[in-house]
């Protein structure tokens, strides 16, 4: 599996893709909080906190995802070297894993330079660093989770074709669903009051974290929509 990881970052920064998902996802953000007349800008908006960063997060990595995870089996497929890393002395679980946390680091790696942010809101604050770090440090982790979950999705949409530009469709749709569909959904409350059908979306859970409290049923939440991605990617690797 480390094998794997290895080869899947060296590959990322061996080629632009690593840089430009790094520099994309800072730009967009810095763009957005700092620069662009928005309701995102925290320059304008006269509170010295990260919300804007973390309502505008999740958007931006709904695309930069699975820029990421659309090459990661769908490129192997194309070339017929799939069929190689399956002959590899290594289960088809420790392979889709090495793939999983190979994009997961890039992207991780992408969100540790927003931590400026953090230092930056905190010199603007008034007195100083009047920040409610509880707050920062739970969107933080629901960040991360979500990150996860993404990756998750981006990975099996790339395993089901050999198509690069159809994977990262299909990956943006099933994540736009899961983020923001079952919160769209409820609106209409096809099942009544008994059932909260937002409950099954990823924004919930994320808002909730976002509040400074980790609660375990978000974390099940995350773990289990990663975790079932991961076994559907395994699963479709399996029957190639």
């Amino acid at each position: 599996m480390l094998s794997i990881l290895k080869k899947e970052i060296n590959s990322f920064f061996a080629s632009p893709i690593g840089y430009l998902v790094v520099t994309v996802f800072l730009l967009l953000n810095g763009l957005f909080l700092w620069v662009f007349k928005s309701d995102f800008n925290i320059l304008d908006n006269g509170f010295a906190d990260l919300s804007n960063f973390f309502l505008l997060a999740p958007w931006v990595l709904i695309f930069l995802v699975p820029a990421v995870t659309m090459r990661s089996f769908s490129d192997e497929r194309k070339q017929g070297t799939l069929e190689l890393l399956l002959t590899k002395p290594m289960s088809h679980l420790q392979l889709v894993l090495g793939k999983y946390f190979g994009a997961l680091l890039l992207i991780i790696i992408a969100i540790i330079p927003t931590l400026l942010y953090v230092y930056t809101i905190s010199k603007l604050g008034n007195p100083e660093g009047n920040l409610d770090l509880g707050s920062i440090m739970g969107s933080y982790f629901g960040l991360l989770f979500l990150i996860a979950a993404y990756t998750a999705i981006g990975l099996f949409t790339s395993s089901i074709t050999d198509n690069q530009i159809v994977a990262f469709i299909a990956a943006v749709f099933i994540c736009f669903f899961f983020y923001f569909g079952f919160e769209g959904l409820s609106n209409y409350k096809p099942f009544g009051d008994a059932f909260h059908l937002e409950n099954l979306g990823m924004e919930t859970h994320f808002n909730s974290m976002s509040r400074g409290v980790i609660d375990t049923r978000d974390v099940i939440y995350f773990l289990s929509v990663t975790i079932l991605f991961v076994i559907l990617t395994k699963l479709n690797i399996k029957t190639s």
